[in-house]
């Protein structure tokens, strides 16, 4: 399991016991050294002191908060521990609110949160009431040099929590916003057939990063001395008839209806309808060989 980031106890009402966090989740990428281009060595960063005109080390370096241009105030770690809140050491749950109600996009970095030493029947309990009830926890923790309100909510094998954006922090987009008046009635049912042609079972381990996939090809080719082979361009063709190009889609992608009702029955017969007033791609004439 991954280390430990934060550690100390879960309250609420007067029920207390003891948790940690881990990072449940990671970004995966390719990372590139800088060398110099003249003789490939490794380029590093310096720490310099401009004042002494001089490299320093990193452990000549403390924290510094500018309070005016080119005035600072030093700040030490013992500084900062002095005024961190009681939530440093105690994540304390506020309230409990409907699942359906926290909106995906307030959910920043996601841990997984596991009972330590003493702490497994409480933290089962609080598990299976999580689960049964259809309620995610709210809770106020301190950790990374602030204080974050952190959602719990109970995942397949435990608790999962995830630190929250404040309300201020998402940022309001007034050019963000959908014209539902445009959508037609027919081009919404057959909009509707296309989800329903590819819908399938969510099974994120048949997800790849395919651009990640190239870049290792591309090193691997590289060092083994091998022509790197350039990834064919996409070609988007612009909608012209959104119509037509509904159409089109259902006609590539329409799938055997797996309905047992009347209603869908119903809507498969109108599928198969608008394919078939999608018109034929024309066919090509073949030119014949001569001689």
């Amino acid at each position: 399991m991954a280390s430990t980031v934060w550690k100390g106890h879960l309250s609420f009402g007067l029920v207390s016991f003891p948790v940690k966090l881990y990072s449940a989740a990671r970004g995966e990428s390719i990372h590139f050294n800088q060398l110099h281009k003249t003789d490939g060595s490794r380029v590093r960063q310096v720490l310099y002191c401009a004042s002494e005109d001089k490299p320093i080390s990193r452990d000549e370096i403390v924290k510094g908060y500018e309070y005016e241009k080119d005035r600072y105030v030093v700040i030490e770690d013992e500084d900062i521990k002095k005024v961190a809140p009681k939530t440093a050491k105690v994540m304390e749950i506020l309230e409990f609110v409907k699942a359906d109600q926290v909106d995906p996009i307030f959910l920043e970095s996601s841990y997984y949160m596991a009972p330590d030493e003493g702490g497994e029947k409480p933290y089962a309990l609080l598990f299976e009431a999580l689960r049964q009830s259809n309620f995610y926890g709210v809770a106020k923790i301190a950790m990374h040099n602030r204080e974050h309100i952190i959602i719990l909510r109970p995942g397949a094998k435990g608790i999962l929590s995830h630190t929250m954006y404040y309300v201020d922090e998402i940022r309001q987009v007034d050019e963000f916003r959908t014209d539902t008046a445009l959508v037609k009635d027919k081009e919404l049912d057959l909009a509707r057939m296309l989800i329903s042609s590819l819908e399938a079972e969510f099974e994120p381990q048949k997800y790849k990063d395919s651009y990640r996939e190239n870049l290792q090809k591309m090193i691997e080719a590289k060092i083994e001395g091998r022509k790197v082979v350039e990834t064919p361009e996409t070609k988007v063709a612009p909608v012209i008839d959104i119509m037509e190009a509904l159409k089109r889609s259902l006609a590539e992608k329409r799938k055997p209806a797996m309905t047992a009702t009347a209603a869908a029955g119903a809507a498969e017969a109108e599928a198969e309808e608008a394919v078939a007033e999608a018109p034929a791609p024309k066919k090509r004439s073949r030119k014949t060989k001569v001689g």
